[in-house]
């Protein structure tokens, strides 16, 4: 039976996976400043030593998002239209999944985002505001978007994922396949730019397939066959989580944020030697440059 994946713990230096053996047992105030706080809380001191690996890390992103850096709140709104996001966790047996989700909300939000076009999903009961992710419910809610000409899209997906399955969703022990999220994706959004990030093991399936679009942007974790890390219950963001939340206030373009992204994440997986997770991506040919504004 394939096994579950999960961003991975860093203690053993092993994929996370390994404690879910089979399906059955796996049971803008200041937004820089707050995230470098979470930051600094997330990497806990028995991770001694991963500053100076998230420091690394940091040259390498800023490298990366190149012109962007420095770009942040003060970003000026994309012209006409509205942005309509569905943030999705899919696990609740550890926080950084439900944590991310929130930071994302609350970030959007400060982007002058409106609060009715965000809609957060939630695999446990205790998250105000949140439906429960169950498969046939998110479609429903990406399928009803609705979005319009000049509209943009926004789906950000959190959780385990399954090797050769899909995104883990374990209030109903569900697994969400490339191929439905694509068919949702085409009811809800159509034609307007869309950007899908999944953050997964083996997420990587995500960025091929039938999901990648013209109108379409996909940002993935890891490789189809390799597991992410940072997923344990005392961090505050997994890995690509954590990278991708420092990098969108910095960068111009959703390019220059996942340059930004793959950079960090490689910084903390060698500091840790770990097995690279490669975190993929797919820019359709009609959004290859779309600005990072909201």
């Amino acid at each position: 039976m394939a096994g579950i994946g999960c961003n991975g713990a860093v203690d053993a230096r092993v994929p996370y996976r390994a404690r879910f053996a089979t399906r059955a047992g796996r049971r803008g105030r200041g937004w820089g400043r707050r995230f470098r706080d979470l930051l600094a809380k997330s990497a806990g001191a028995r991770l001694h030593g991963l500053a100076g690996a998230c420091a690394f890390a940091a040259v390498l992103a800023a490298a990366a998002l190149g012109g962007g850096a420095g770009q942040s709140i003060g970003t000026p709104r994309a012209a006409g239209g509205h942005w309509h996001a569905v943030l999705a966790a899919g696990d609740s047996s550890e926080p950084v999944f439900d944590n991310a989700t929130g930071a994302l909300r609350d970030w959007l939000v400060e982007q002058s985002v409106r609060p009715e076009d965000i809609r957060r999903f939630s695999a446990g009961p205790g998250v105000p505001g949140s439906a429960r992710s169950l498969k046939r419910k998110l479609l429903q809610g990406i399928a009803g978007l609705s979005a319009r000409p000049g509209d943009r899209c926004l789906i950000f997906l959190t959780s385990h994922g399954e090797h050769g399955g899909g995104f883990y969703l374990a209030a109903a022990d569900e697994t969400l396949a490339p191929a439905d999220l694509a068919r949702a994706l085409g009811q809800g959004c159509g034609r307007v730019p869309t950007v899908v990030i999944v953050s997964a093991c083996y997420s990587g399936a995500f960025a091929a397939g039938a999901m990648p679009a013209a109108n379409r942007i996909i940002l993935t974790a890891a490789r189809a066959d390799r597991p992410s890390f940072g997923c344990q219950a005392d961090r505050t963001y997994t890995f690509f989580d954590e990278c991708l939340l420092d990098a969108l206030p910095k960068a111009a373009t959703w390019a220059g944020a996942f340059a930004g992204v793959r950079a960090c994440v490689s910084g903390l997986e060698q500091h840790l030697e770990l097995e690279a997770s490669e975190p993929q991506a797919s820019f359709g040919t009609a959004v290859r440059n779309l600005p990072l504004r909201f």
